[in-house]
């Protein structure tokens, strides 16, 4: 059967039976759908990843299939009254195309810029990315994901040449003889997961945990490190300062395989250990007990996370511990490795295949001759009406409504409004738009503020591919359609490109006169898309959009071409790079050679610099975000699942029990955070297992208890990743 007439169902399943996987974290656990008299139920199935385990998310995920919330018909916002109304698809989907024409006759192409999610399909995520530079000819795109992987995808790329989260299979983590975990905690944000860490520990190995709080995960460690918020950088180096002096560094591993040690050498020199402790506040004997591990401990692992990653210098944060991997030999050994834990679903597939601003399909640069010309070519498109890159995400929200920003916003799989760094400012600026337009399942944060709101499929009413941390790419299957009233956003997407290249007359300037970057999209005749041809260039079916995406992305550093749905489905998912239909794929990267222009690894010396923002007599705590194990990301769905509701109905703020005696607060006491950008609410928690100085919150909520509220906006320089993790605060009783 080709990849262009398939069945949802593969062999041995009833076509009320299905196999797919969980539609939440990057694990991407493989479950069986079964839809009865009763409903939808879930059951887990053996995975390689998840081994028949799943977590509470997971085993709740269907009760949103026919959650009384469910969007069912479009919205789009009456100017009289200026709520949300029910309205036609026709009318909703004209008052979207007349919108965007209308924006960019008065302000240019780039005036309309979409944002998308790193829960998207691959086969999404491309189309989306596609559809912003040859539907709608912006630069403007980018995605959730960018406050996700970002820093570590840069450092992954300047250090490696490319950026797979794990560059080996998840199976490895069990084995290991040292792992580990920094800014990570997998007990809570991806709990099938850590059956390879009892499986690592019941081997003998040793697991060490970074992390400023005693996090579930933690409490499982061998060696848990605690150090200040933003003061990761400090620790890395200090840990390779005493490789070096204790010589454990792979001589001829970095004489082989690398460049550039010298100067990192030259660096790490003043990070001794007491130094390091002064800063961070981890003992000098943790840190040597640390280094001692990785150093001697055989088969070497470390992964960094969102705890690392998520800061001004994060992209500095992660070069330091991946210097550190390539002192110990380990990219590329057996057993061995650096790695980083994708968050989102598809936060992998997301960012390879045109979501960014700065990429084209196959984790292409944008800005590269001859990546444009190859896209161009599967597009039938002149290589030189592609736009240039756009800005970062949180630049991009920024930007919006303002002189010279975008003034329309296209927002799929996301929900900024709760996400975003401080949060009440980008709420603000998406008030300030002409035109806002959201395609969800829900009605999100982000949603209720929208022109225009469109009812999409959820996971479980339509097919693609995922790609899970490990870089190996999965089937998402339909068990059944998508309710009366619902489209998939490939068929949104579809229609939208069919309705905006309908010929018109010209209505800008005389040919040659107008800005290149001016018109509204139907009004230059000389390159004017009939709607039948841009449906055909846009089709709503995923196994043709995959089809496309795979000549899109030959070539390129995530390499799809020789991955069809076929060998997915024979192989439990294949891994890129895997370039030829009969060749193999790419379970572990870097055996032989990195992906750099002479095969070695690049070392980059970098230095600790303090948090973006310093606490002071005003705000004299450190203010620290992170998730809890019963809710996912914004919370637009778990915040609607009633067990998940009842295991977490509320934020709450995490505070030591020396820091609450000293500010007259109790256990469950109401409280306010405030920061120089503004205030949330929620209750004390009170625990001995964060730091004294330090105050903690998850940031799944949203109104009053909207931790982002607070968050910094700073952000690191080379990935365009907030600070998220570290700001100012005051905490008071409320």
């Amino acid at each position: 059967m080709t990849d262009g007439a398939r069945s949802a169902t593969p062999p041995g399943l009833t076509p009320r039976e299905v196999a797919t996987h969980c539609p939440y974290c990057a694990l991407q656990c493989g479950m069986t759908l079964r839809e009865g008299d009763t409903g939808v139920t879930v059951h887990p199935r053996q995975f390689p990843t998840n081994r028949g385990g799943l977590c509470q998310k997971g085993w709740t995920a269907a009760e949103l299939l026919d959650h009384p919330d469910r969007l069912t018909t479009p919205l789009v916002r009456d100017p009289g009254t200026d709520t949300l109304r029910p309205a036609s698809w026709d009318t909703a989907l004209d008052r979207v195309v007349a919108g965007i024409r209308a924006v960019q006759a008065d302000a240019g192409r780039d005036a309309v810029a979409v944002f998308g999610g790193g829960g998207l399909t691959n086969e999404k995520a491309y189309a989306l990315g596609k559809f912003a530079r040859i539907g709608l000819r912006t630069r403007h795109i980018d995605y959730n994901g960018r406050f996700c992987m970002s820093s570590a995808a840069a450092a992954g790329m300047r250090a490696f040449g490319i950026d797979r989260g794990l560059p080996f299979p998840l199976a490895d983590l069990g084995r290991a003889d040292t792992l580990l975990l920094v800014g990570a905690n997998p007990a809570e944000t991806m709990p099938p997961l850590v059956r390879w860490l009892t499986e690592q520990r019941g081997n003998g190995g040793k697991l060490i945990v970074v992390d400023p709080r005693v996090t579930a995960t933690a409490r499982q460690a061998d060696l848990h490190l605690q150090p200040l918020p933003g003061t990761d950088l400090a620790v890395a180096n200090a840990l390779l300062h005493i490789a070096l002096t204790e010589g454990w560094v792979d001589r001829a591993y970095v004489a082989e395989r690398t460049t550039g040690f010298d100067a990192v050498r030259r660096g790490v020199a003043a990070w001794w250990p007491a130094r390091a402790e002064q800063l961070s506040g981890v003992p000098v004997a943790d840190l040597e007990a640390t280094a001692r591990a990785l150093g001697t401990g055989g088969r070497v692992i470390i992964l960094t996370a969102r705890g690392a990653e998520q800061h001004a210098k994060g992209v500095d944060t992660v070069t330091a511990y991946v210097n550190l991997a390539l002192a110990l030999g380990l990219p590329g050994r057996d057993g061995s490795g650096y790695g980083c834990l994708t968050g989102q679903g598809n936060g992998q597939g997301g960012r390879e295949h045109g979501q960014k601003a700065d990429q084209l399909p196959g984790y292409r640069k944008i800005d590269d001759p001859a990546a444009r010309e190859h896209v161009a070519g599967v597009w039938g498109v002149p290589a030189d009406e592609l736009p240039g890159p756009g800005v970062p995400a949180y630049q991009l929200l920024d930007a919006l409504g303002t002189p010279g920003g975008p003034r329309a916003l296209l927002v799929f799989g996301s929900n900024p409004v709760v996400s975003a760094p401080r949060a009440a400012r980008i709420e603000g600026r998406l008030r300030d738009l002409g035109l806002l337009v959201v395609a969800d399942m829900l009605l999100s944060e982000t949603a209720a503020l929208a022109d225009v709101v469109l009812p999409t499929a959820q996971w479980a009413e339509e097919d693609g591919t995922m790609t899970n941390l490990e870089g190996r790419v999965l089937r998402r299957r339909a068990l059944r359609p998508p309710p009366p009233g619902v489209r998939t956003d490939l068929a949104i997407i579809a229609d939208l490109a069919a309705r905006l290249a309908v010929a018109e007359e010209p209505t800008a300037q005389p040919a040659g006169t107008a800005p290149a970057n001016a018109g509204p999209v139907g009004a230059v005749p000389a390159n004017g898309r009939p709607a039948a041809v841009a449906a055909a260039r846009f089709p709503a079916a995923p196994a043709t959009v995959f089809a496309e995406l795979r000549r899109a992305s030959a070539g390129g550093a995530a390499d799809y071409a020789g991955i069809s749905w076929d060998r997915i489905d024979e192989n439990d998912g294949v891994y890129w790079p895997c370039p030829t239909d009969d060749g193999p794929d790419t379970p572990r990267l870097f055996v032989d050679r990195f992906a750099t222009p002479d095969g070695r690894a690049r070392f980059h010396p970098v230095d600790h610099r303090p948090a973006a923002e310093q606490v002071c007599a005003t705000y004299p705590l450190h203010f620290t975000t992170g998730r809890v194990l019963a809710q996912y990301q914004s919370g637009t769905q778990t915040r609607r699942v009633a067990a998940l509701r009842r295991a977490a109905p509320e934020a709450f703020v995490e505070l030591h029990p020396d820091l609450a005696a000293r500010l007259g607060i109790d256990d469950g006491d109401p409280v306010r955070v405030t920061s120089r950008r503004g205030e949330f609410r929620a209750p004390a928690r009170l625990s001995a297992g964060i730091r004294p100085d330090t105050v903690f919150a998850p940031f799944h909520y949203a109104g009053a208890e909207r931790a982002n509220s607070v968050t910094n906006d700073a952000v690191d320089p080379i990935s365009g990743m907030p600070e998220f993790k570290i700001c100012a605060v005051r905490v008071e009783k409320a």
